[in-house]
């Protein structure tokens, strides 16, 4: 034994505090099982009789790979298995330093075969050596391998101080992997280290040695198994392997996570659709149930009317008056069903891609004209300002001329008589912009963010004749061309809606405005 080590160092603090100390990595709890299943895969499948000296978590599938190398036939080798003394069943917890006698290793066999769902007889002898309560190896995990082709040493440390963290992996193994004394929810980091040189592993075994406290009748086959095998430096066909194999099921461990990252993904992906058909289901809803009020009340307004001209004592004045209320409700009744269609030929609308290019002045003064009469019989003036060497614009002919209809038809009928209204257009950025401006009666600030809603009337308007779905209509073709709306407005004053619309993407480059 080396007398200079102190008690309380760990094999971790010993392999970090030699000459040439290995590299220490960060691994998650399932990296390092399938660093320890590579290990123990390679022992079976290349037949190597070894001393195996584990600490492992509690858990049948930590040790599943362990009992696949203890229960493999043919294969004469000395396993020591310790635990910690609050992990040990009743079986275990008086035999912290004594040999395995042939109850002891069934026993241990049973504790096992409950927890890893196995049932062959272990081949080999079974050590259990139960670490005291105030031992340095308490929070540490080991693998250590001494043959004589293969000799290493894997050790784990569970530092306390790290800062505990869920990473994808652990995530994803949690309920696979099973306690590590921690719970599933919080599982820490392991500190690491890989380590082949062989007196580095002779110097582990020695404070391992120490440790455990042995009896002569412990230690005595420990160090005459040593002996049997020669401290030549392990087989480089052999560490090949193992690092191959060690790939391969990381790459497999990767996968797996992927997988269940993609499904994750998926799932979340699947929940947000789902939240969006439901608001889709109910605003669909909420509009039905707006469309059949909007409907209704024309009607109503309509069945009165004729009730009160079957009135024998109705006076010519009178049957007038209702005569045009009839007038009025059927032409807004009709007004709402052709907003309604508009509405279901924008929802069938084309693709971006298959977009027009239309230029302004194509469209503008040919509205304007057919508006002119109109505003003129309302004492209203009406003008328009479009360049014509503005782009074209990425748009369909009809919803173009839709949009500026709509826009002029309600600066029009907003702007009472001696008010004006015009259209101006121009370039800005990668966009044509179109204002269209009146001087009209405005909207108040607390009705802006409405005035696009569907069946929206401002309060100032005295006129319900509207269907209150013309600038849903134009905000709605101007989603499906890729531009935009917005107003500024305010009482008494006048409005101005802007309108971008965005360059064909065939068209040339425009020139700085």
């Amino acid at each position: 034994m080396n007398p200079a080590l102190s008690p309380d160092v760990s094999l971790y603090q010993l392999a970090l505090s030699s000459e040439s100390p290995p590299a220490s990595l960060q691994l998650s709890p399932a990296t390092l099982k399938v660093a320890l299943d590579t290990v123990f895969n390679i022992l079976v499948e290349q037949s190597i009789p070894a001393v195996i000296w584990v600490k492992l978590p509690r858990g049948g599938v930590w040790q599943a790979s362990y009992d696949y190398y203890a229960h493999s036939a043919g294969l004469p080798k000395t396993l020591y298995w310790f635990t910690n003394q609050r992990d040990d069943t009743e079986e275990l917890a008086n035999q912290a330093v004594r040999p395995a006698t042939e109850p002891d290793i069934v026993g241990a066999r049973s504790m096992l075969d409950r927890e890893a769902n196995l049932t062959p007889a272990v081949q080999a002898p079974l050590w259990n050596i139960v670490l005291p309560t105030d031992s340095p190896l308490r929070r540490e995990y080991f693998l250590i391998v001494w043959s004589a082709t293969v000799k290493l040493a894997l050790l784990a440390h569970r530092p306390r101080s790290m800062q505990t963290v869920r990473s994808s992996e652990t995530i994803a193994l949690a309920d696979t992997l099973g306690p590590m004394g921690e719970s599933h929810e919080r599982r820490q980091l392991l500190l690491a280290l890989h380590v082949l040189d062989v007196s580095l592993i002779e110097q582990i075994l020695e404070r391992l040695e120490q440790v455990a406290a042995a009896t002569d009748s412990v230690i005595s086959p420990w160090q005459s198994l040593l002996a049997e095998f020669p401290k030549d430096e392990p087989d480089p066909s052999v560490l090949g392997q193992l690092l191959s194999h060690q790939l391969h099921q990381y790459e497999e461990l990767v996968q797996r996570n992927q997988y269940h990252r993609r499904q994750a993904e998926l799932a979340e992906s699947l929940q947000s659709q789902n939240e969006v058909l439901i608001t889709a289901l109910r605003l669909k809803d909420d509009f039905l149930n707006t469309l059949g009020q909007e409907l209704r009340t024309p009607l109503t307004t309509i069945k009165t009317a004729l009730s009160l001209l079957n009135s024998p004592n109705l006076k010519q004045p009178q049957r007038q008056r209702y005569m045009d209320m009839i007038t009025k409700e059927c032409d807004r009744q009709s007004s709402l069903i052709t907003s309604l269609l508009d509405l279901v030929q924008i929802d069938q609308a084309v693709e971006q891609s298959n977009l027009e290019a239309i230029r302004l002045v194509e469209i503008v003064p040919g509205v304007v004209s057919t508006y002119q009469p109109l505003a003129e019989e309302k004492g209203v003036r009406l003008a328009y300002t479009v360049p014509e060497d503005l782009p074209p614009v990425a748009c369909m002919a009809n919803w173009l001329r839709q949009i500026v209809i709509n826009l002029l038809h309600n600066g029009i009928k907003f702007t009472p008589e001696g008010g004006q209204v015009w259209v101006r257009a121009r370039l800005h950025d990668r966009h044509v912009q179109l204002d269209v401006r009146d001087t009209g009666i405005g909207i108040a600030a607390s009705e802006l963010p409405k005035v696009f809603d569907r069946f929206y009337r401002t309060r100032q308007s005295d006129d319900s004749s509207g269907a209150g779905l013309g600038l849903t209509i134009v905000q709605q073709l101007l989603i499906h061309c890729g531009g935009s709306i917005s107003v500024k407005s305010k009482v008494g004053e006048g409005s101005i809606f802007t309108v971008l619309l965005p360059i064909h993407p065939n068209a040339p480059e425009p020139d700085a405005a």
